[in-house]
């Protein structure tokens, strides 16, 4: 059977979500097998890096680069067919002061424009968070997607807000994923239909079934003080520290905004909610039976990540790769649907959010 390889460079490639899901995607007809291989990746964290290469086909020492993209030389990398991008999102985030291309991380994208334009790959996946749509009264993400339609030799874009828990993702995350094919091509990427839309994972089945290994890397317990755990045993599963009949002892004295995720413990007849890469204590998402955190091994299996997925670095690096990477799952059914729309392969597909660019 023919073989038509696919080569991807990815920056800001994390510990390797986005990568993983496309590898896994293949597809077959008329006799020949289409699948995405890896080319080259880069991102400016070291311990990502070290997942990646160690998680990910082909990738290589050489073939990951552990550089900040601001000071790397994106001419010198190979050519490459296909591209993806999770641009840095805190900026846009609806956490945070939401400073968009004013802040530190909102620019970036603008790296993977040139990219477009240097290697002009045959299509993209561009992925940022949900607070993208309204930063700057909805400019910001105006001027993206102009840039990402013209760049290279022009691409047909289609921009879509997947909700993650309906494409088997036992997780509420809410992503803007932007797919954009060569318009020399004369082809247009259809949003897939989604697959648990009416029956959702929940994190129950997600960390139970199958039970974790006793002896599964990245699993270790998280200390809890038992002020966090006599607080635990008040909150109830879908619950959190202030909608709970807490103690006055073991009320949270905070002022301000009061985030409905603080001590949140999992209901386990839903999706998770949200897994994130960062936050103090009482943001590293709670077991609903037991009073504890969950560790980095439930957490990666709630971003759809296999136990033999092997995270490198401190408890505290892991669990933000863990929390910033796009599930698997996701990907792969998104490049799956790439790879059906370049081969001429029909799919069930719904209408994308923003239309067809």
């Amino acid at each position: 059977m023919k073989v038509i390889e696919y080569r991807m460079g990815e920056l800001f490639s994390g510990p390797g979500g986005i990568a993983y899901g496309a590898m896994q995607a293949e597809i077959q007809k008329s006799g020949k097998r289409y699948k995405i291989k890896h080319c080259w990746a880069t991102d400016y964290d070291n311990d990502a890096c070290n997942t990646y290469r160690a998680s990910i086909p082909d990738a290589k020492e050489s073939s990951v680069i552990c550089e900040d993209i601001r000071k790397l030389n994106t001419k010198i990398l190979p050519s490459i067919d296909g591209f993806s991008f999770g641009f840095p999102c805190n900026d846009f985030s609806n956490v945070g002061e939401k400073k968009g291309f004013h802040g530190t991380f909102g620019p970036l994208y603008s790296y993977g424009v040139n990219v477009l334009n240097e290697k002009k790959p045959k299509f993209f996946l561009a992925e940022n968070v949900h607070g993208l749509i309204s930063s700057n009264e909805g400019k910001a993400f105006e001027k993206i997607l102009s840039e990402l339609k013209s760049a290279g030799n022009g691409y047909n874009i289609t921009a879509h807000l997947y909700k993650f828990e309906e494409y088997g993702v036992p997780q509420i995350r809410h992503r803007i994923i932007v797919i954009g094919i060569d318009k020399t091509l004369e082809k247009i990427f259809r949003v897939p239909s989604p697959i648990t839309k009416h029956d959702f994972i929940t994190c129950k089945q997600a960390i139970c079934e199958p039970p974790i290994p006793l002896n599964a890397a990245n699993n270790e317990l998280t200390k809890q003080s038992a002020v966090v755990v006599e607080r635990l045993r008040h909150i109830k599963p879908g619950e959190n520290a202030w909608n709970s009949n807490l103690p006055d002892s073991l009320k949270l004295n905070v002022k301000g905004a009061k985030l409905s995720q603080i001590y949140k413990r999992l209901d386990p007849n839903k999706p998770a909610y949200t897994i994130t890469g960062s936050g103090g204590g009482g943001t590293h998402v709670y077991h609903w039976e037991e009073p504890r955190a969950l560790t980095n091994r439930e957490r990666a299996r709630l971003q759809t990540f296999p136990d033999s997925y092997i995270f490198q670095g401190s408890k505290e690096s892991v669990r933000k790769q863990i929390g910033m990477a796009v599930p698997p799952k996701a990907s792969m059914l998104i490049f799956s649907s790439i790879l059906k729309t370049l081969a001429g392969i029909p799919y069930d597909y719904i209408e994308p959010s923003w239309g067809y660019l």
